[in-house]
């Protein structure tokens, strides 16, 4: 099973956010990952934060590298 980890829409924090930024990943593909584990840092134009796991397996693929710009609920990576 794949689970798709989103760019999560920090409105709620950040009243402005059309994008985030990928500042920092914490593994890198082909690392065993646990639910609930940091996984990676992004920042918006005012909150910087840890992104955590939503599950538990292999981080299969990276699709937004470090520095990167995209708008929440854009897929960062996969989970299998």
């Amino acid at each position: 099973m794949v689970t798709e980890v989103p760019m999560p829409d920090l409105s709620t924090l950040d009243y402005t956010m059309e994008t985030g930024t990928v500042t920092k990943w914490y593994k890198k593909e082909g690392d065993r990952v646990q639910k609930g584990e940091p996984l990676l840092e992004i920042m918006s134009a005012k909150v910087t934060m840890d992104i955590e796991s939503p599950a538990s397996g292999v981080l299969a693929k990276i699709l937004v590298q470090d520095g990167s710009e995209v708008p929440p609920g854009t897929v960062l990576a996969t989970i299998e």
